[in-house]
């Protein structure tokens, strides 16, 4: 196996279009190695170094989050709490400290594994990837990035330099809720994320659901009506549709079953705690510790 340290981004993409594959953190990459469930590629770049895949800032009226971004930085970043609460509160849950620290946003969308915790906030968030190659750039709506689990529509030469946000309505909130057995090194279960834009009588105006580990990717909820006289009731649509949408396996953690009656409480508690926050409650992040949801240890 070779490896590439690079020190510009043209030099990590001229290392991609030879077929070297990328690596930051590199959290998925030894684990599937370890695993035996992929073996390591036979050259790989490390793109970690790079300046201009690091930082978070706004770009006009979008809020621009670069590749290597750790989940902690996301976690803690002023712009991200206040305006993508929701992947605040998934990136707090990411793993464990130390994985946290290491791994990325970047690594975490192109694995495009339909557990992941950040991918359902994203979707909520309106969020796309800039993909760039030696030759230019394109930006991908999430939606149609992840095509099943583990794959994605990206050329092999294509490497996720940055992930954009646009900026939030006012009275707008949003959150991430997940089903845990314990607090640390856990896949989820299920999760959903949920963001919610109120009226200034409080009824609900406008609402997103997407939901973590029921379908081969993460998906939004569609042909959902969450426009509602009260979020009570925009949650109890949306626990209703999550469910009805909702295409889970069993496997050693949960049964389908499981899954699908599960998927439905988280999708509701999103929905509540995102209409919390848009009427201006201050929930700390993350949601499942904030409200006591999930495990007590």
């Amino acid at each position: 196996m070779s490896l590439l340290i690079a020190e510009s981004l043209d030099a990590a993409l001229a290392a991609l279009a030879a077929g070297a594959r990328p690596v930051a953190g590199g959290t998925d990459l030894v684990v599937a190695a370890r695993q035996g469930s992929a073996p390591l590629p036979e050259s790989l770049v490390a793109i970690d170094r790079l300046s201009e895949l690091h930082g978070i800032r706004a770009v006009g009226d979008r809020l621009r989050i670069g590749a290597a971004v750790t989940h902690a930085e996301l976690m803690n970043d002023p712009s991200i709490v206040a305006g993508g609460t929701a992947l605040a509160d998934a990136a707090a849950l990411v793993g464990s400290p130390s994985t946290r620290n290491v791994g990325t946003l970047g690594g975490n969308v192109m694995n495009a594994s339909p557990a992941m915790d950040t991918g359902a906030p994203l979707l909520v968030l309106d969020a796309t990837a800039e993909l760039a190659t030696t030759t230019g750039s394109r930006y991908v709506p999430l939606a149609a990035l992840w095509t099943g689990p583990g794959t994605t529509s990206a050329a092999p030469d294509e490497l996720c330099i940055a992930v954009e946000l646009p900026k939030r309505p006012a009275r707008s909130g949003s959150a991430y809720v997940r089903l845990e057995f314990r607090r640390a090194m856990e896949i989820a279960v299920v999760g959903a994320a949920a963001s919610i834009t109120l009226n200034a009588d409080g009824s609900v105006a406008e609402g997103r659901v997407a939901l973590t580990a029921v379908a081969p990717t993460i998906i939004e909820i569609g042909d959902i009506e969450l426009v509602a006289s009260t979020p009570q009731e925009a949650g109890r649509r949306a626990a209703a549709a999550a469910k009805a949408t909702a295409r889970p396996i069993s496997d050693v953690r949960a049964s389908d079953d499981y899954r699908t009656e599960m998927v439905g409480v988280m999708a509701q508690r999103a929905v509540l705690a995102a209409a919390r926050r848009a009427a201006g409650e201050a929930i700390a992040v993350p949601v499942n510790r904030a409200l006591g949801i999930g495990a007590a240890r």
